[in-house]
């Protein structure tokens, strides 16, 4: 009797459980097939991971093409011009002073580690390779263009701008060096100098924001730069993403600040704005160092902060200088959240560039994108998604 009760035991188990397994095992395969076809890039049309592009967060080829050519000539009359034909698109001249700079900053860093015979820098640019076996190539690329342009062109707040914040970078990349104070105070002297010759552009008042956070600016400081900023171009979103450190706890403030910033200028925006999307990034800048709770990317903080970006990017021109910003950290948040159509909708818009918030926190921005865009492809599969029903990629 004891041996039968066994027995039926057993299949009650067997029952409930092995469907179960089975299930589970099923869900395992799609998942890793999901990750296993990720990686393919032709099944989804995504970029190959040694294509992406980690210069910029989204497409720009004007600006590809005249930083290339600067680059490959040493000529910084390309960029200049660049620059000169943005004219008072002030979002995009910001994206475009940030990359200049950026790529000048990186191209002298590989140039230097060549000519010490180190590896070339992760962060090198794409199409900026030195090895210790042209060592005459690398000096001939050390970003002299841009000091010349400075040099040749003393008045033009383009250069001026462009300098200014390349002095930024190069003291960013190097915090505990003992020049990193001369360095932040030559870079506020040569912005203030650009903001002079050309009074109502907010470009070098930005890049001073990222001077005084790094120099510790009084509140009362910032909030008088601040206003300079605003005066200009009360509702620019590169100049919000740039201030909004500043209100954090990891710099001079805390996440109360932080959320007030960035809710206040959400409540603020005018129609087709991207400020709704700001408290996404103050969301970002305060999440805890253990981020692998499932229920914080779910909880009405986070949701409400993720709704709030989607309508912006939704709301925004196709073409706003700052749009793929918002979807690059869209994508990691929906995966987060498990959402996972979302966040391949999102990456349908930006696939192929990865020079954006959160990949350029990572020391491999290449693989923590790749990595997430995989996770966004199992994810999509394994809730039904397939390549018949997911959105095209974008035209590259």
């Amino acid at each position: 009797m004891e041996f039968l009760l066994f027995l039926l035991v057993v299949a009650v188990l067997a029952g409930f459980l092995v469907p179960r397994l089975l299930h589970r095992r099923r869900a395992v395969r799609e998942v890793v097939s999901g990750m296993a076809r990720s990686n393919d890039p032709a099944a989804y049309g995504f970029v190959p991971a040694e294509q992406l592009d980690v210069r910029l967060p989204g497409p720009d080829p004007e600006l590809v093409e005249a930083l290339g050519e600067t680059q490959r000539t040493q000529d910084w009359g390309p960029v200049a011009r660049l620059l000169a034909l943005t004219g008072d698109d002030w979002e995009l001249r910001w994206q475009r002073v940030q990359s200049v700079a950026g790529a000048a900053a990186m191209e002298l860093r590989a140039a230097r580690e060549s000519g010490t015979g180190q590896a070339p820098s992760p962060q090198a640019p794409p199409g900026l390779s030195f090895s210790k076996d042209a060592p005459s190539e690398a000096r001939q690329q050390d970003a002299r263009w841009l000091r010349n342009w400075r040099a040749e062109r003393p008045g033009d707040e383009g250069a001026a701008q462009v300098y200014a914040q390349f002095l930024v970078w190069q003291a960013m990349a190097d915090p505990a060096s003992a020049d990193h104070r001369i360095v932040l105070e030559e870079a506020r002297n040569v912005a203030r100098e650009a903001a002079a010759m050309a009074e109502q552009d907010p470009t070098p008042y930005l890049t001073e924001l990222f001077v005084a956070r790094q120099l510790s600016y009084r509140r009362a400081d910032f909030e008088a730069l601040w206003h300079e900023v605003v005066r200009r171009a009360p509702h620019h979103m590169g100049a919000h993403l740039a201030a909004l450190p500043y209100w954090s706890e990891k710099w001079h403030g805390s996440r109360e600040d932080a959320y007030a910033f960035a809710e206040g200028a959400a409540s603020r925006a005018p129609e087709g704005s991207l400020l709704p999307a700001l408290p996404l990034f103050a969301v970002w800048a305060h999440l805890p160092e253990a981020q692998m709770v499932r229920g914080m990317y779910q909880s009405q903080v986070v949701e409400n902060a993720i709704e709030a970006a989607e309508f912006a990017v939704d709301d925004a021109d196709d073409d706003h200088p700052v749009r793929a910003h918002v979807l690059h950290l869209l994508v990691c948040m929906l995966v987060r959240a498990e959402r996972y159509e979302e966040a391949m909708e999102a990456l349908s818009v930006v696939d192929g560039y990865v020079g954006a918030l959160p990949w350029i926190e990572s020391a491999n921005p290449v693989g923590e994108y790749a990595a997430y865009r995989a996770l966004a492809v199992a994810g999509y599969e394994s809730q039904g998604g397939s390549t018949t029903t997911a959105p095209p990629p974008p035209l590259h």
